[in-house]
């Protein structure tokens, strides 16, 4: 069985770019005949097949940067694209925003349409329907095609490129160590599924507390939130459960909350059944968005630092893409996280 062939794997073996292997099999005149006999003949040897997701040439350069986010009213990717824009800006580039809403369809749709000549390469956070399926073949083939992609926030280690990622299992530990610092007894955790792996990584963090500080892991504390819950259709039910969490467990003297909706409508639920913060019962979220600043009482946050992580993967990404490597590295930029105390916490 012959193998399965890339344009770059066509260009390494014949010693030319790119760019000239997608033009010879497009029998373009810039290609001289006998590169283009060459070309497409190997590349019929091997069963090479064009993929639609695409090609974005070496020497058609559109200085044009594709930005993939999950969620637009979010303020962790506001901030991100903020970061993106000064950075691509500075530096001569624009920036296209496309919207996944959290959908695999729509994130694979929008790579296909950007990747057809309109971007130079790719920043992206992976919808949480990406995660829960596994299915990173669109990212794979956009790669293989020669065209970069640097992830944020949430990334996968099967994905060979750039990653700009928090530690989030550190700064969710140093949260819920702060609460037990602070003397909480009874810690109850608000996280996602844990196939969203930075909310895996949080409940990681929280765990790993618990265990510095010698308490045992009580299950009953933990929450584990649907993904529809998050839409503002359902935040009634959302509201819903946190409160059924906090009348099984009515000794909860401390919430770490792996984002700030999640902390807010907690502390909403607190005040709601007549418990003083932070006297009764302690706050902390991840994220630190307006929400954060402006609740009553305001909520202590780990801060995500989005605009240096979008300054960081532009960086990134447009060093790729102007300086070409013989031998491709890969790096994973870990930005420190820290912690914004305030009245949620004692």
């Amino acid at each position: 069985m012959k193998r399965k062939v890339t344009l770059k794997q066509i260009a390494k073996e014949l010693d030319v770019s790119i760019s000239t292997v997608s033009k010879a099999l497009r029998n373009s005149v810039e290609i001289s005949e006998d590169t283009r006999d060459k070309v497409q003949a190997f590349a019929k040897l091997y069963n090479y097949r064009p993929n639609n997701i695409a090609l974005s040439l070496k020497n058609r350069k559109t200085k044009t940067i594709g930005v993939i986010i999950p969620e637009i009213v979010h303020h962790f990717f506001a901030k991100v694209i903020r970061g993106i824009e000064l950075v691509a800006n500075k530096r001569g580039y624009n920036v296209i925003v496309g919207l996944s809403n959290e959908s695999f369809d729509k994130e694979v749709i929008n790579m296909q349409m950007l990747a057809n000549g309109s971007i130079d390469g790719f920043i992206l956070s992976i919808a949480k329907e990406t995660l829960q399926q596994q299915d990173y073949h669109h990212f794979n083939e956009t790669i293989s095609q020669g065209m970069p992609i640097v992830m944020f926030d949430r990334v996968v280690n099967d994905i060979v490129c750039d990653k700009v990622i928090i530690d989030d299992m550190k700064g969710s530990k140093n949260a819920v160590d702060k609460l037990l610092k602070n003397g909480c007894k009874h810690v109850a955790l608000i996280t996602t599924k844990d196939y969203v792996s930075v909310g895996r990584l949080r409940t990681q963090g929280y765990i790993e507390a618990l265990e510095e500080h010698k308490m045992s892991l009580d299950s009953k504390l933990i929450l584990k939130v649907d993904d529809e819950l998050l839409s503002e259709d359902h935040l009634d039910s959302l509201e819903a459960e946190i409160e059924d969490l906090f009348k099984k467990n009515k000794k909860i003297d401390g919430v770490f909350a792996v984002n700030e909706l999640y902390a807010i409508i907690a502390m909403k639920v607190a005040r709601k059944r007549g418990l003083k913060i932070p006297d009764d019962v302690q706050f902390i979220g991840f994220t630190d968005g307006v929400l954060s600043k402006h609740a009553t009482p305001s909520l202590t946050t780990v801060s995500q630092h989005g605009q240096e992580m979008g300054e960081k993967a532009a960086d990134l990404l447009i060093d790729k893409l102007e300086h070409e490597e013989e031998e491709e590295r890969f790096q994973t930029v870990v930005i420190e996280t820290n912690l914004i105390e305030r009245e949620s916490t004692k």
